[in-house]
């Protein structure tokens, strides 16, 4: 258990702040709606019923929405591009572990490689793959949850104004919800990308040694 524990230690702290963080998104959420609805004089929503109502659904995937589209253009862009002395490029003039062709004979080569062909070709792309496939996933539930809250919210103003998923999809609200979290998700790889190259953080992967000068490039 110890052996698991040390070797998994930085996934697991992570999955609990994001359980934890999200039941309090939803238990705070639930209790601001269910408030909304008081002042409407409308009844409040059970637990298992704000779980499916446009307002939880909304917020949750709002935010997934950016940070997997994060995530996904990160990774693409820093196979080519290049930012000098900071920890999160790759170096300018050194070849890299990344770059080099994937051998099937390399012990312990994960199947993809020891297969070959198209599988090889879709493994070493899986990555970014993964993430955009997320995105999209949650850009869909985001507009889903929001076309749900916005005609509910219609409805609690005594409008009759309903409008479909694709319509909702041209609304100002939709993009507003959508842009305020990417612009952020966007600042938070370019504070990584440039602090690194004046920073430090001692037995980090994202930092550069501490000795190390501004202008070297890579961890």
């Amino acid at each position: 258990m110890k052996k698991f524990l040390r070797e998994n230690s930085l996934s697991l702290v992570f999955i609990f702040l994001t359980i934890a963080t999200l039941a309090g998104q939803i238990i705070v959420g639930w209790h601001e709606f269910n408030n909304e609805l008081i002042d409407y004089r409308q009844p409040a929503l059970t637990l298992p019923a704000y779980l499916t109502s446009g307002h939880c659904i909304e917020a949750v995937f709002e935010n997934w929405e950016s940070e997997f589209l994060q995530m996904g253009l990160y990774v693409i862009l820093t196979v080519s591009l290049y930012q000098k002395g900071s920890s999160e490029s790759k170096s300018l003039s050194e070849p890299e572990e990344v770059d080099r062709e994937p051998s099937p004979m390399r012990k312990g080569a994960p199947w993809p490689v020891r297969r070959g062909g198209w599988v090889l070709k879709l493994y070493q792309n899986s990555l970014s793959i993964a993430y955009f496939l997320l995105f999209g996933l949650s850009f869909w539930l985001h507009a889903l949850g929001g076309v749900k809250q916005y005609n509910a919210e219609q409805l609690l103003k005594g409008k009759s104004e309903q409008l479909t998923f694709w319509q909702f999809l041209g609304t100002s609200e939709f993009w507003f919800q959508s842009l305020q979290n990417w612009q952020s998700e966007f600042l938070s790889v370019l504070s990584i990308v440039v602090l690194s190259i004046y920073l430090r953080q001692k037995g980090s992967p994202e930092s550069k040694p501490v000795d190390a000068p501004h202008a070297e490039t890579g961890e």
